[in-house]
């Protein structure tokens, strides 16, 4: 212990020395320094030339720190600078924000416009798949439409002959029976031929249609409207014109062109009820009571008001033995025959006329529908195969009924003393009342060696009509031909012979012959019920010079 005490206070005494001695040390330096001091301002050049120098010194150094400031400045603009450069090449590196917005809308629009664009392609690619799968489809229905009116047609056919030959034949006269059928050829259709004063019945071709199924009469019902319309003075007797409406035609040549906006017109006037009323005293509506099984009576619109009853025939049907025994029953003075078919020798040789009932129609009215029959065959739409010197009256019709064509004609021949009443009905897609009038004709032209004309002119003498100028080509006036001939029906503007011949074109007077267009707003008074629809064609007025005071007077002349 003491020599540990001992040699600490040794190691404190050394220490201590050393201290003292460095503060002596630092004493001496310091009165070193202070003596020079005193020593220059004891001697004033040495000071000044010392002063000089320091001055310069400091304005060196003076010098050196401004040139080290913007030194300085420069480096923190470098470093500034740098930061910008940096920053400017991070933002190189990274775009800025809006423009990175825009490129990603830009991206995203491209996308889109591309994914439209695809779209558009298989939409497109869709649509003329579609388009050519309809046109296929059309293309097939088409073909089956084609097959179905062939195999209908052929079955409609097929059907006459099968009806043809079940026909019960006893009774008829086989020769006019073969010149019928020869007649009707590979239409489908049925035709009755008849003594239009006895009600004897030569032939039916087709029983079953002709008897037993009824279809609508199409223009024929004119012939009612027509002498309903008479007796009811809603037509006038002399002229032929309608008394309250205006009408382009008078009554003669509306039935000889079958014009179906005049019996509208009257009909509209005699309503509904008339006309049934009117149908049954001619034979429409009931059993004619022909000697064959399984008749029908047809039918007559009893509520239907339509316009197009009284001159397309809608909701009424007929069958072809009613068409021939309301022809006799027009053109023999009223009397309403009951047709029968002779079944043996006796009836034939002792056959006696019996009458269903009479017309209680005045005969003036019922026989002034007469020209206009004359009219359609002289004129009109049974015009282009009868033989005009056979004294043939008669009265075409054409519609769609029951899915097809159908083509009438009731007649009788010869019209100053009637001995044959012809009604013939065929079907088909092609048929037209006129197909049905040449049927008939050929019918009359077997007849012809039975048939005896007179020289009594109904038109002239009976009725009192002004003569009619003879029948001339006039190929300058097709038009008008063609005009007149589509009133039937809106479908028989089609028909390329109807300009053969032209009534009045051109007569000895040297009289001229204009169209005058239909006169506007006219109301319509038919509602569509079928295919159809009226047709208006041009009217066709005579101008005559008078010779006393040679100027042109407007005179209206039947055709």
């Amino acid at each position: 212990m003491r020599l540990m005490f001992l040699k600490n206070s040794f190691v404190g005494t050394l220490l201590t020395v050393f201290v003292l001695s460095i503060a002596m040390v630092g004493g001496v330096s310091a009165q070193s320094k202070k003596a020079p001091a005193k020593k220059a301002d004891s001697k004033k050049p040495v000071a000044k030339a010392s002063t000089k120098k320091n001055e310069k010194v400091a304005k060196d150094a003076k010098k050196d720190r401004s040139k080290a400031k913007p030194t300085a400045k420069n480096t923190k603009k470098e470093t500034t600078s740098s930061k910008k450069d940096k920053q400017t090449a991070k933002s190189k590196s990274k775009p800025e924000p809006k423009t990175d917005t825009k490129a990603k809308k830009d991206s995203k629009s491209k996308a889109e416009a591309k994914k439209a664009a695809a779209e558009r392609k298989r939409i497109e690619a869709a649509r003329r798949a579609a388009a050519l799968a309809e046109a296929r489809r059309r293309e097939q229905a088409r073909r089956e439409a084609i097959a179905r009116k062939i195999a209908f047609e052929k079955g409609l056919r097929t059907e006459t002959i099968e009806n043809i030959a079940k026909d019960q034949t006893e009774g008829e006269d086989l020769a006019i029976r073969q010149v019928a059928i020869n007649a009707l050829g590979n239409r489908a259709g049925s035709v009755v031929v008849m003594e239009a004063q006895t009600g004897k019945v030569l032939t039916v071709v087709n029983q079953d249609w002709a008897v037993r199924k009824s279809i609508r009469p199409c223009s024929t019902i004119k012939l009612v409207t027509g002498a309903a319309a008479l007796n009811e003075g809603v037509i006038d007797k002399q002229n032929g014109e309608i008394k309250n409406g205006s009408s382009r035609r008078d009554l003669d040549d509306a039935l000889a062109r079958s014009d179906n906006p005049y019996f509208q017109r009257a009909g509209v006037q005699i309503g509904n009820q008339k006309l049934v009323e009117y149908g049954k005293q001619l034979g429409l509506g009931e059993q004619t009571g022909i000697n064959l099984e399984g008749e029908t009576p047809g039918r007559l619109p009893i509520s239907n008001s339509n316009p197009r009853i009284y001159s397309h025939g809608d909701d009424t049907e007929v069958s072809t033995i009613q068409l021939a025994v309301m022809a006799a029953a027009i053109t023999n003075g009223g009397h309403r025959v009951l047709p029968r078919i002779p079944r043996n020798e006796i009836e034939k040789a002792k056959f006696q006329p019996f009458y269903k009932g009479n017309v209680t129609v005045p005969q003036q009215s019922v026989r002034r529908v007469i020209p206009g029959m004359m009219g359609a065959v002289e004129y009109g739409t049974a015009r282009r195969h009868i033989n005009q010197s056979l004294g043939v009256a008669g009265k075409t019709g054409s519609c769609i009924d029951k899915g097809s064509w159908v083509g009438l004609f009731t007649s009788v021949a010869p019209i100053e003393q009637p001995k044959y009443a012809v009604a013939v009905i065929t079907r088909g897609q092609s048929e037209r009342g006129r197909y049905a009038a040449a049927v008939a004709a050929q019918i009359y032209n077997a007849l012809s060696p039975k048939i005896v004309r007179t020289d009594r002119n109904l038109a002239q003498t009976e009725f009192k009509l002004p003569p009619r100028n003879q029948v001339v080509t006039a190929a300058a006036l097709n038009t008008t031909t063609a005009a007149a001939d589509a009133d039937e029906d809106e479908d028989e503007a089609e028909d390329g012979d109807m300009a053969d011949t032209v009534p009045n074109a051109v007569d000895p007077s040297g009289r001229k012959v204009i169209v005058v267009p239909n006169a506007a707003g006219t109301k319509k008074l038919v509602t569509k019920t079928g295919s159809s629809k009226p047709v208006l064609p041009p009217v066709v007025i005579t101008y005559e010079k008078e010779k006393t005071d040679k100027t042109e007077k407007p005179v209206i002349k039947p055709e």
